[in-house]
């Protein structure tokens, strides 16, 4: 059987630091001409090896020398840190950008849903967009009209179909968006990790459909941060590193490896202030993380104790710190979130360029095993400033005794752990109380 995609030594470079040249007049821009071959050989002389004020090396190579086959009704997961190169990808098979060096075969129709809302019109009505969008992907209108129904039904925006769709709300614009992509057929469906904007039962049915399109023999190549959607919906996985394939294999096998090589290795303390999973345009506010217990700084916590963490924060203006953190599996399943925003015990503190923030959290409610932390920070005044860190740090939970009884629930039950209080009455005793109470 054929390939549906083959990518083959497929690389992308972007130039960095490019800065809008200033406005010139003629004269100017005369002079600057013929002063420009006298530049040169001076530069040269000087073993100043410049172009136009700028360095040759302002260049970075998004992916490098990328190559893997997906066959016909597979579905395939790309994981990697944050500037690995996996949206870059998607955009080059979506035809979006046009790769530097190497080749992609794609043997059919594509549909792709890379940013919220991408190929919409914000002027259009939901319904002129679908027809649009569907349009874009080479679908003729009777194809359209016949899945419409289904679209709006799914995408639950009925009400609002007639409506621009720069009046939607982000959730409603990627319901519609995902909606058109994955009912109109495609028979290669790309999707990024736009699913993140829904909410968790939009997330579940998106999930699903995904599901159904590849039991319909399509083929679905998904980018996402969820571990566990990854080894659940997908058959294949890729994992990339610094613009390179790392390893394709098993989804199980995949993950595995890069949770040893996404996640810090679990040391008590971690420097925040480079770190590789901060997002793209985030604030480095944050720069250190201490984790602690009853007894002090360690990466081991008991079970049912206090875990608590601390984070130095650095600002070149005064702010005052909203603090937020999410406590995950180490296959990326979010178990729960504090935030002081909810809570604000910090709001009334006095604005700070730097400090430390210390959340704790006492009787621990996690199962013995390996979890993740995302860590969240902005200004309870004024949200420019925002900072956000993806897998910031990893710490281990020990097993306790809690019981008594020397056992604890299986791990396969769930993440959590939490102490019921039990109690057995007899027949006679429980109807003696329904007396008692009806006879008050």
């Amino acid at each position: 059987m054929r390939p549906i995609i083959k990518v083959e030594k497929l690389s992308k470079r972007f130039r960095i630091g490019r800065r809008r040249e200033p406005y010139r007049t003629v004269r100017e821009s005369i002079t600057t001409a013929l002063a420009a071959p006298v530049r040169g050989i001076g530069a040269l002389l000087n073993g100043n090896n410049r172009v136009n004020g700028r360095n040759a090396d302002e260049w970075v190579w998004a992916l490098r020398d990328v190559s893997f086959e997906v066959m016909p009704g597979e579905v395939l997961g790309i994981i990697g840190r944050n500037g690995a190169g996996k949206s870059t990808l998607l955009k080059l098979m979506s035809r979006i950008t046009e790769p530097t060096g190497g080749r992609i075969e794609l043997y059919g129709r594509v549909g792709s849903l890379l940013e919220v809302g991408t190929g919409f019109h914000p002027e259009l009505t939901g319904r002129e967009n679908t027809f649009l969008m569907g349009a874009i992907l080479g679908m003729r209108r009777a194809e359209i009209t016949r899945k419409f129904d289904d679209i709006v039904a799914f995408a639950e925006v009925e009400k609002f179909i007639d409506t621009p769709v720069k009046h939607y709300s982000s959730g409603m614009y990627m319901r519609l968006a995902f909606a058109v992509a994955a009912h109109l057929e495609p028979e290669i469906l790309l999707v990024d990790e736009v699913l993140a904007v829904g909410d968790a039962a939009f997330q579940k049915k998106c999930l699903g459909k995904m599901g159904d399109v590849a039991k319909e023999g399509r083929t679905v190549l998904f980018v996402s941060h969820n571990m566990a959607a990854v080894e659940s919906l997908c058959n294949l996985a890729l994992m990339l590193d610094d613009g390179r394939v790392r390893l394709i294999a098993d989804p199980t096998q995949v993950v595995t490896e890069y949770i040893k090589s996404a996640v810090s290795s679990g040391g008590s303390r971690v420097n925040l202030s480079a770190h590789p999973g901060r997002i793209a345009g985030a604030q480095p506010l944050m720069r250190e993380l201490v984790i602690s217990d009853d007894d002090g700084e360690t990466a081991v916590v008991r079970m049912g104790g206090t875990f608590s963490i601390r984070v130095r924060l650095v600002s070149a203006r005064p702010i005052r710190p909203c603090f937020g953190m999410t406590v995950k599996t180490d296959r990326g399943f979010r178990i729960f979130h504090v935030s002081d925003r909810f809570s604000n015990q910090l709001r009334a503190c006095e604005p700070v360029t730097s400090g430390v923030v210390t959340c704790e959290i006492v009787d621990l409610p996690l199962m013995p095993g390996r979890y993740v932390l995302d860590l969240w920070l902005e200004d309870f005044t004024s949200q420019e400033e925002r900072d956000m860190i993806v897998d910031a740090a990893s710490f281990e939970v020990a097993p306790a005794d809690l019981l008594g009884t020397g056992r604890l629930p299986p791990a396969g039950e769930g993440p959590v752990f939490y102490r019921a209080r039990w109690h057995l009455a007899k027949e006679l005793e429980a109807s003696e109380d329904v007396v008692a109470t009806a006879s008050k």
